[in-house]
């Protein structure tokens, strides 16, 4: 406790009537509590009671976001892996079955879901004349019977390319020239959607009438439309 001794000022004169009329000092007692500061009023401990409830609020929101968050990612990250893989044999299917001849089951399936068709590939760089040859037919006049050996230097399947085939003079001039897809050189019995084995070669044989016609040579080449 604190206890107040410092009597109030008083006159050093000589009492009088006054001074008796004052009576005698006193001494005024206080505790120590009093010299606290007053306590924060209602409304402040509220505010900010309420502060620190919002940051924990705040905090609990953030742990179940982030939690929310990974438990997202864990399922949409493998779908979207999935997704692109799809996307990318789809784009490159026919590449696919022709590098990897295993995945062809795999994708013919894909295409029957999604309306496709695998088809070889075509590359004129890979396929190259190994022979041609051009006579008349005896048996019949203004025939002529066009043979020819293609063969496919990639170790993968490729596409039956088409021919260009030209009739020459004496001049080295183009009296006729015809563009020949693979059904009009290929035999019946060809498979046109199997193309070229890797490393095989394909026979042509074709009859050409050039009875309207004076030729003197001839020219053959390969290219896809």
């Amino acid at each position: 406790h604190f206890i107040s001794l410092a009597p109030k000022p008083r006159t050093t004169l000589v009492p009088g009537a006054d001074e008796l009329a004052l009576g005698p000092p006193t001494v005024t007692l206080r505790s120590a509590h009093a010299l606290d500061p007053p306590p924060p009023p209602e409304s402040a401990r509220t505010a900010r009671d309420s502060n620190v409830d919002y940051e924990n609020r705040f905090a609990r929101d953030r742990k179940r976001g982030a939690h929310l968050l990974t438990k997202v990612s864990a399922i949409a990250i493998p779908v979207l892996l999935l997704a692109l893989v799809g996307q990318a044999a789809f784009h490159f299917r026919d590449a696919l079955a022709a590098h990897w001849p295993a995945t062809r089951g795999s994708l013919h399936r894909m295409c029957s879901v999604a309306g496709c068709e695998i088809r070889a590939l075509r590359e004129i760089a890979a396929l190259v004349i190994e022979a041609s040859d051009l006579q008349a037919d005896p048996a019949h006049r203004g025939l002529l019977i066009l043979t020819a050996t293609l063969r496919n230097r990639a170790a993968y399947l490729l596409a039956y390319p088409h021919l260009e085939f030209t009739l020459t003079d004496a001049q080295d001039q183009v009296v006729v020239r015809r563009a020949l897809a693979p059904a009009d050189y290929l035999r019946g019995t060809a498979d046109l959607a199997q193309g070229i084995p890797g490393n095989g070669e394909a026979q042509v044989k074709l009859f050409v009438d050039a009875s309207a016609t004076t030729q003197a040579g001839y020219r053959l080449y390969l290219f896809f439309p």
